[in-house]
C-alpha cells in the first residue's frame, strides 16, 4: 500500500499452478485493487488459462474481476504449452469444476487500455507470462505508458534459464514481446529465475494449508504440493512461490534486492533465442571501445530476495483473509 491507499493492479498471466497461487494471494491483499486479468497462452492453450482463471476466482470469492481472453499463439513462435510442469489441464489436473463465471466480452488489449486509462491512479502492471498481450498493447496503444506506473514482470534469467539452458520459459516462449516490453519506456522490474526458485514454503505450511476447511485454503495447498521444486512424490513436499513472488514484490518491495542495468533478449535463432542478456559489468568491454555503445533498456533487477518475508506475507494474507 502506499501512503495509505490501494495499488491499482492488472495481471496477465496464463494460469498455471504458480499463476493460481499468484492470483489467491492478490485478490485477498488488502493492499491491492485487482482491477483486471487477462489471459494468455503459456503453460496450457488460452482457453485452459481462461477457465482456471475464473476458476481460481470463484473459489476464493473474489469481487467482480473482469477477465479476458488475451493471445492464443505468440507474436512469431507456434505455442509450446508447459503441460508437463502444471498438469494437462495447467492446474495440477486436480479436477477442478468447471466456474460459473464467464470472461468480458472484449478482448484482452482492449481490456488492458481501458482499465488503465480509466484508473485515477497510475497502474502497476505484473505480467507472469510470455509477453504478447502486453507487446500488443504497447504497440496498437502506446498512450496507455501515461498511466503505467510501472510493470513487474516474472520473466528472464540472470544466471541460468529453464526452457534452455539461458532462457526463461515466459520469455524463451515470446522473445519478440519481451523485446517490446523492454523499450515501453515506463519503470521495470525484472522477477527472474534468479529469485523466482528461492521463495519455498515449508512443508508442514503446505499440509496445514490442505488439511484447511476454507476451499481455497485446500486449493493453495494442493498446489503447492503439485509445485514442489524436489521429489513430486514426496508425501510432505516443499512448495514453490512461483509467479505469486512477483505480486509479493508489488506489495513489498523491499523484499527484493535489486540493480538497474541493462537488459536485452537474444532473437536471432539459435541456443540463445530468447535468453535475457543482463549486463553486470563495471565498466565497457571491447566491444564497447572498439565498436560504440549502444542504448539498451536500464531495469531493476531481481538479485536476491527475503525468502523468509515473502513467505510470511503470502501465508498472512491467504489464511488470514
Amino acid at each position: 500500500m502506499t501512503d495509505g491507499q490501494r495499488i491499482p493492479v492488472i495481471i496477465d498471466c496464463d494460469t498455471g499452478v504458480d499463476d493460481a497461487l499468484a492470483l489467491l494471494f492478490a485478490v485477498r491483499h488488502p493492499g491491492l485493487d485487482v482491477r483486471a486479468i487477462t489471459c494468455v497462452a503459456g503453460n496450457t492453450d488460452v482457453d485452459g488459462v481462461v477457465r482456471n482463471t475464473l476458476t481460481v476466482l470463484e473459489v476464493a470469492g473474489a469481487g467482480d474481476i473482469p477477465v479476458a481472453r488475451g493471445a492464443e499463439r505468440p507474436l512469431i513462435e507456434p505455442v509450446r504449452t508447459a503441460r508437463h510442469v502444471h498438469g494437462q489441464d495447467g492446474m495440477g489436473d486436480l479436477g477442478l469444476p468447471a466456474p460459473t463465471r464467464v470472461p468480458v466480452d472484449v478482448d484482452a488489449v482492449t481490456l488492458l487500455r481501458r482499465e488503465i486509462l480509466a484508473s485515477p491512479r497510475p497502474v502497476t502492471l505484473i505480467p507472469m507470462a510470455p509477453l504478447t498481450n502486453i507487446a500488443l498493447l504497447l504497440r496498437t496503444y502506446p498512450e496507455v505508458t501515461r498511466n503505467i506506473e510501472r510493470i513487474v514482470f516474472m520473466g528472464g534469467a540472470v544466471a541460468t534459464g529453464n526452457a534452455t539452458p539461458v532462457a526463461e520459459f515466459n520469455v524463451w516462449h515470446d522473445p519478440e514481446a519481451a523485446a517490446v516490453l523492454l523499450t515501453a519506456g515506463v519503470p521495470i522490474t525484472m522477477y527472474g529465475l534468479d529469485v523466482f526458485k528461492k521463495v519455498l514454503v515449508p512443508a508442514a505450511d503446505v499440509q496445514r494449508l490442505r488439511a484447511g476447511a476454507d476451499p481455497s485454503l485446500r486449493l493453495a495447498g494442493e498446489l503447492l504440493a503439485h509445485r514442489d521444486p524436489a521429489t513430486s512424490g514426496d508425501p510432505t513436499p516443499t512448495g514453490g512461490l512461483g509467479d505469486a513472488g512477483a505480486v509479493c514484490a508489488v506489495v513489498d518491495p523491499g523484499g527484493l534486492t535489486t540493480e538497474r542495468l541493462p537488459v536485452e533478449v537474444a532473437l536471432a535463432p539459435g541456443p540463445s533465442r530468447g535468453q535475457t542478456i543482463v549486463d553486470r559489468r563495471p565498466v565497457p568491454g571491447e566491444s564497447e571501445i572498439h565498436e560504440g555503445t549502444q542504448a539498451r533498456p536500464l531495469v531493476d533487477v531481481a538479485l536476491g530476495v527475503d525468502v523468509e518475508r515473502y513467505v510470511k506475507l503470502w501465508l498472512t494474507t491467504v489464511e488470514g483473509a
